[in-house]
């Protein structure tokens, strides 16, 4: 079947996008989804994922309810300033109730029943804030030797979104992301904004995923909010697809080009609290200034039309 692919998501709009991404593919294994908080609160992004997969078609998908909050601090807002009340820009009721139940297993638990089953190491593309996979990590760490790689959608080495210094996903759970960016020992592509939003698509881009079909015109629908947001953001009609960028890597290695560095997570309580610290100094281990910590994987670059076209041709069927 190819990649076999666990998401782990707090849908969101850019969310919405990378689980069709998944799910459409036919060279992906989607083994689950599971939820966590974050752009809106659990119960919203437990609705949308459950209904996102009716509407592509894959009730075959188990979806478990994960993290309702963060590990140790509450988090100060959500971002349905951006995605919109329900997290789909208002136009959560356009798509179709979920069929299959939700599953009775927590995301944790899922996760691990899935890895444990599977005959090869698995991907996990957490789009979300890093809650669940921090638990799952840390509640059992014989799980990492079942991962092929996380490829996760968060940081900026540059410049944060939700803060000046911090993006969304890490600053929403700083502790969870450092257990998992720093602390753990799994392989890691990291996919910050500095590279999505380079990325961004629009509105000619927007107007073909509309014009594809029934299914890409209700993804192009929920998009209103968001596209909004980005457009005041840009000052033109462009639309960042943040969590699709990290899915693409998920499902075709090296579609986005890496560098190795140290990252950090600021944990404290100050003005920098969740910015990404990505060491981009080449130093030996005996210089006095070197970062500890392991080195992981940071997506720095990538074709860009390339990326979005794949993107397009995989949600509209013409990779199919």
């Amino acid at each position: 079947m190819g990649t076999k692919l666990i998401i782990d998501t707090d849908p969101g709009v850019d969310d919405a996008l990378a689980i069709a991404l998944a799910a459409l593919s036919p060279d992906v294994e989607l083994l689950g989804v599971t939820s966590v908080f974050g752009n809106v609160p659990l119960d919203r992004t437990t609705s949308n994922a459950r209904r996102l997969l009716e509407l592509f078609g894959r009730a075959d998908v188990p979806v478990a309810a994960g993290a309702a909050r963060p590990l140790v601090y509450s988090k100060p807002r959500d971002a349905k300033a951006v995605h919109g009340g329900d997290g789909l820009s208002g136009h959560s009721y356009t798509l179709p109730e979920a069929s299959r139940p939700l599953d009775e297993r927590d995301a944790v638990r899922l996760m691990l029943d899935l890895l444990e089953a599977s005959d090869e190491p698995v991907t996990i593309a957490p789009i979300g804030p890093l809650t669940n996979i921090a638990a799952l990590l840390a509640a059992h760490p014989g799980a990492a030797a079942k991962i092929a790689r996380l490829v996760i959608m968060g940081g900026g080495v540059t410049f944060g979104n939700s803060t000046t210094a911090a993006e969304f996903n890490i600053w929403s759970d700083p502790e969870a992301a450092r257990r998992v960016l720093v602390e753990e020992d799994v392989p890691v592509v990291l996919v910050p904004l500095d590279l999505t939003h380079r990325c961004a698509v629009d509105g000619e881009w927007l107007a073909k995923l509309a014009a594809s079909g029934p299914v890409g015109a209700t993804l192009e629908g929920l998009t209103a909010t968001y596209r909004q947001h980005y457009t005041r953001v840009f000052g033109e009609d462009r639309m960042v697809m943040h969590d699709a960028v990290a899915v693409a890597e998920a499902i075709s290695p090296g579609i986005l080009r890496t560098e190795t560095y140290r990252v950090d997570v600021d944990c404290g309580l100050g003005p920098a609290r969740g910015q990404t610290l990505v060491d981009r100094r080449r130093l030996g281990e005996d210089d006095p200034q070197f970062t500890p910590g392991r080195p992981i994987e940071v997506a720095m670059d990538t074709d860009l039309d390339g990326l979005r076209g794949f993107v397009l041709d995989r949600l509209t069927g013409a990779a199919r």
